[in-house]
């Protein structure tokens, strides 16, 4: 039977685990609106799998290919910049697998500099550590609106 420190331990785990997932959705958020694609596809498991309108690829070499022939520029002020939001993520932690619902929502500069909306939706995530790292083991990117099986 554990012993009181033995709980606050795996408590205290399970705390710094999901703090580690809330980082990597973040990254994942900042490197994708930097461009940097090959950092972007190092968030990725070697067997990770990202899933969106733009198809599927697996492991970090082939979403960085599927990337680069997929994503322009992301424009500076004042061009049409895209920023993603992401709400705080719902993360379930189970030893060295975890899961994740976080709802998403593309902001874009529109004409005079005001924000404009044009899409929202989530990522349903399946997240693993290797070598001591949470990284995406599969991420589906999914709308809500406009309406789409994927994005």
């Amino acid at each position: 039977m554990p012993t009181e420190l033995e709980e606050l331990r795996a408590r205290i785990t399970v705390l710094e685990d999901r703090e580690q997932i809330r980082r990597l959705i973040q990254d994942y958020r900042r490197t994708l609106d930097e461009r940097d694609l090959r950092a972007y596809s190092e968030l990725f498991a070697e067997n990770g799998t990202w899933a969106g309108s733009i198809g599927e690829a697996s492991g970090p070499a082939a979403i960085l290919t599927m990337m680069q022939e997929h994503l322009e520029d992301n424009p500076p002020a004042p061009g049409r910049t895209l920023f993603h939001l992401n709400t705080d993520p719902v993360i379930d932690v189970d030893g060295e697998r975890a899961t994740a619902y976080t709802f998403w929502v593309h902001v874009v500069r529109g004409e005079g500099d005001t924000p404009l909306l044009p899409t929202l939706g989530y990522y349903n995530d399946v997240l693993t550590k290797e070598s001591g790292r949470w990284l995406f083991l599969r991420r589906e990117a999914l709308r809500h609106i406009p309406l789409s099986s994927k994005s």
